[in-house]
């Protein structure tokens, strides 16, 4: 879809969970990501049905947000070596807009009403 006939459309959000810094470092420097086949779904839907989406990435167990991109492109079929053969789905383009940490206290004033309200980490 072109830039105007998305423009009323709403914006997304998704919180990425990664298991290791070092997939967030391969993801900036090739401008693309990779997700568990059970969240391709999601990300395409929304991705195809909103103006933006954008990722909010977090290394498990590391109390921060380290790292903020727009989905770039729907997910394809086309699979990347890159994060081995840790079960993930197809690859699509991220354009990174933000490169820093940010603890999640600085986000606590964010719930999410889909997740019982929980705070947003």
């Amino acid at each position: 879809k072109s830039p105007s006939s998305r423009q009323n459309m709403p914006v997304r959000y998704f919180v990425m969970k990664s298991s290791n810094l070092q997939n967030i470092d391969i993801s900036q420097q090739k401008g693309i990501w990779s997700t568990t086949p059970s969240n391709e779904r999601k990300l395409n839907r929304a991705f195809w049905e909103s103006s933006m989406v954008y990722l909010i990435f977090s290394v498990q167990g590391s109390g921060c947000f380290q790292r903020f991109a727009r989905m770039g492109s729907a997910i394809g079929c086309e699979k990347s070596q890159d994060w081995g053969s840790a079960g993930f789905g197809g690859v699509f383009k991220v354009d990174w807009i933000r490169k820093e940490s940010i603890p999640f206290q600085f986000a606590q004033h964010l719930l999410n009403p889909w997740n019982d309200s929980k705070k947003v980490q």
